[in-house]
């Protein structure tokens, strides 16, 4: 079992990420540099968090022209599972891997905070070990988290069991007030139609230690390694 962390110029969650593989999972990780054109070998592919490649233009945007990006999305057809946490998850959307896109947050402000998040599939590769409407805590750290898609888009996801994660308070209630970004319907998290692609704003690498504050991350990637083991 092994995972590969994308590093792309500018990312600065990926040490977060293989810290959390290698020394609190104790599981194989390599780092996987954003000019590498093979994948093989890998069992799960980790887009970190950051500001890849200073987010000129807009998060993501030139990210999803590097050459590793070619062979995550090769690898994510042929049934690969993909995270793409923060940073990540706005590489997934620009490359068309998840549906959908990232505007500013609705202050117009960087966020960094704990948030609580809303399990709302727990049949995915990275929720299994979730109970459906159980409440994580995690943090976000963004500008651009506010999730945005068309409402035929909108409709599409919830009719496929898509929106894996929304916003909402520590009771489970989802609201205005306890969605930190603006985000449509409150969206924390999303995957495509097969599954195999999770995009996500709260950083559950930052939240898999209780001395972080919280452990409630480390449920997403040893949710992980349950898929794999029962592949």
């Amino acid at each position: 079992m092994r995972f590969g962390v994308v590093v792309f110029p500018g990312s600065n969650c990926d040490y977060d990420c293989y810290y959390v593989i290698k020394h609190v999972l104790k599981r194989e990780v390599n780092f996987i540099w954003h000019k590498e054109r093979k994948l093989s070998g890998y069992d799960c592919i980790i887009l970190p968090g950051g500001f890849s490649y200073g987010d000129y233009l807009r998060t993501g945007a030139i990210a999803r022209f590097s050459p590793v990006m070619r062979e995550v999305e090769s690898y994510a057809k042929d049934g690969g599972l993909v995270i793409g946490i923060c940073n990540g998850f706005q590489i997934l959307l620009e490359t068309g891997l998840l549906p959908g896109a990232m505007t500013r947050n609705k202050n117009l402000n960087f966020i960094c905070k704990f948030v609580n998040i809303l399990v709302e599939n727990e049949r995915t590769p990275y929720t299994n070990l979730c109970r459906k409407g159980q409440v994580l805590r995690v943090p976000i750290a963004h500008i651009e988290g506010n999730y945005y898609a068309d409402e035929k888009t909108l409709k599409d996801l919830k009719e496929n069991g898509q929106v894996v994660f929304r916003y909402c308070d520590e009771e489970g209630k989802v609201s205005e007030s306890s969605n930190p970004n603006g985000s449509k319907e409150a969206i924390a998290g999303i995957c495509n139609k097969e599954g195999n692609v999770l995009g996500m704003m709260p950083h559950p690498e930052r939240a898999s230690e209780a001395i972080l504050g919280s452990e409630d991350g480390r449920l997403i990637f040893e949710s992980i390694i349950n898929t794999l083991k029962m592949r």
